[in-house]
């Protein structure tokens, strides 16, 4: 199993978009974007290096694993 490093936020937003999430607004430095069938948006701040505990939050409401995730971004 790899471990999870910090990402930049527009990679992250990059994997946001592969996987079909849509941008709804910026507030502040804060992006927040949004999917069909999801309880919550997913909220990411716009700074250089996006914390893993953000990514592991917003995975767990993605319903999407460390190692899919982990793959998804390789293939980007």
């Amino acid at each position: 199993m790899s471990r999870l490093n910090p990402v930049d936020y527009r990679r992250f937003d990059k994997f946001l978009r592969y996987i079909g999430c849509e941008f709804v607004r910026q507030k502040g430095d804060h992006r927040i974007y949004r999917k069909a069938n999801l309880k919550r948006p997913i909220v990411i701040p716009a700074i250089k290096d996006i914390p893993v505990f953000i990514i592991l939050n917003n995975l767990r409401v993605l319903g999407i694993s460390k190692e899919e995730y982990i793959s998804m971004l390789n293939n980007l």
